[in-house]
C-alpha cells in the first residue's frame, strides 16, 4: 500500500474511516504522538476500558505473539477495538547481537525472540482482524525484514520524519531551514502571537534537523514571550542555550588547533542536532585534503588511511557511526 500522509490518516480517522492496520514510524513524536491519539479518539471514553490497549514492546512479557493475541480479541459493547504497540522498534529493529544474527531473527523487550513468533505477527499483518485497528508506533525498523515488506503490502505507513522529510533523504541546510522558519511561524501565529523574522530565521538554525528540539524551543518561547505584543530577537537568545547554535566547521576547527576534547564536544553537538555521519565524514576529508596538506604533509598518509577505515566500516555497519565517527576524530588530533 502506499505511504500516507498524516494529514490524510488524520482526516479518514475523523470520517470513521480507519484502516486496520498503520505503521507510524520518524523522529517527529509530537506527530506521531498525534496520530496514536487521533486512533485512540475511535473507542468511546466510556469504552476505553474495554477496548482501548496500548502496549509496550519494550516491556517485558510483550512479544509479537501476545500483541496477535490482543488484536485477535473482540471489542466488548463498542464495534471496534484498538490496539496501539508503543516502542515498536524494539521488535521492528532490535539492536544486534553480533554479524551472526539472522536478518529475520525476532526480538521483543531486550531478549531474542523465535522466529516463528514473529510470523505470527506478520500472518496477522497479513489477515487482520476486521473489528480491531492495529498500530505500531516505531522510530525507526529495518526495512530488509519480512515484517516490514508485509506491513509495505498490506498496512498503510506513515512517515513522520519532522524536518528531515524522510530517513534516508539528503539533507538540503536550506530547505530544513525554510522548513523549520514555516512551523516556527505556524505555531506562534496559532498562539495568537507574532515573531519577527530575524528571530524565526534565529530559532530555526539552531534546532538544524532536530524536530524535537525545535518543538520544545517553541514551546519554551511561547511560554516566556506570552503576553507581549511580538516576539523578538532578543527572546529567542533569552530562551534558546547558545549551545544549541551550530558552527558547521566546530569539529575541523577545533581539529587544526589539536583539542581533541573541543571536537569530540561539537562531533556530540552535531550528531545530536541530527548531523549526518556521511556528510560529517566528509568535512574530514575536506580538512585533510585541504589543510592537513600544507599544515603538516608528514600527518596525511595516516589520516588517509584512517578515513579510509572510517569510512569502509561506515559502509559495512562495522560500528557504531559515532564511535567510528570519534575515534577518527581522535586520529586527527594526534600530532
Amino acid at each position: 500500500m502506499p505511504a500516507a500522509t498524516a494529514a490524510a490518516v488524520r482526516k479518514a480517522i475523523s470520517l470513521g474511516k480507519p484502516e486496520l492496520v498503520y505503521l507510524v514510524v520518524g523522529d517527529d513524536e509530537a506527530e506521531m504522538s498525534e496520530i496514536a491519539a487521533a486512533v485512540s479518539d475511535l473507542v468511546e471514553d466510556e469504552l476505553r476500558a474495554f477496548n482501548l490497549e496500548r502496549l509496550y514492546a519494550s516491556d517485558k512479557g510483550v512479544t509479537p505473539s501476545s500483541i496477535v493475541q490482543a488484536a485477535r480479541t473482540l471489542p466488548m459493547l463498542g464495534d471496534r477495538r484498538v490496539v496501539i504497540v508503543l516502542r515498536a522498534e524494539r521488535m521492528f529493529k532490535p539492536k544486534r547481537r553480533g554479524k551472526a544474527v539472522d536478518a529475520d531473527e525476532d526480538a521483543g523487550g531486550d531478549d531474542a525472540d523465535p522466529a516463528s513468533d514473529l510470523a505470527a505477527l506478520e500472518e496477522y499483518i497479513k489477515r487482520p482482524e476486521p473489528l480491531t485497528t492495529l498500530v505500531f508506533v516505531a522510530a525507526d525498523i529495518d526495512r530488509q525484514r519480512k515484517v516490514y515488506k508485509a506491513l509495505q503490502k498490506h498496512a498503510t505507513i506513515v512517515e513522520c520524519w519532522g524536518l528531515r522529510g524522510s530517513k534516508d533523504a539528503k539533507v538540503d541546510a536550506r530547505e530544513v531551514a525554510r522548513t523549520a522558519e514555516m512551523l516556527v511561524k505556524k505555531a506562534v501565529s496559532d498562539a495568537g502571537q507574532q515573531i519577527e523574522p530575524a528571530a524565526s530565521r534565529l530559532l530555526a538554525e539552531r534546532a538544524g534537523t532536530d524536530i524535537a528540539r525545535l518543538r520544545g524551543d517553541i514551546e519554551r518561547l511561547l511560554l516566556y514571550a506570552a503576553g507581549t505584543g511580538k516576539i523578538g530577537l532578543q527572546d529567542v537568545r533569552e530562551v534558546v542555550s547558545s549551545e544549541t547554535a551550530q558552527d558547521d566547521w566546530a569539529v575541523t576547527n577545533a581539529i587544526g588547533r589539536g583539542d581533541a576534547a573541543e571536537a569530540l564536544r561539537h562531533l556530540a553537538l552535531a550528531l545530536e542536532s541530527g548531523g549526518v555521519s556521511y556528510q560529517i565524514l566528509g568535512q574530514l576529508a575536506w580538512y585533510v585534503r585541504e589543510r592537513l596538506t600544507t599544515a603538516d604533509p608528514r600527518r596525511v598518509p595516516a589520516a588517509v588511511e584512517a578515513l579510509f577505515r572510517t569510512d569502509l566500516d561506515l559502509k559495512s555497519s562495522g560500528g557504531d557511526p559515532r564511535v567510528l565517527l570519534e575515534r577518527l576524530v581522535v586520529d586527527l588530533c594526534r600530532r
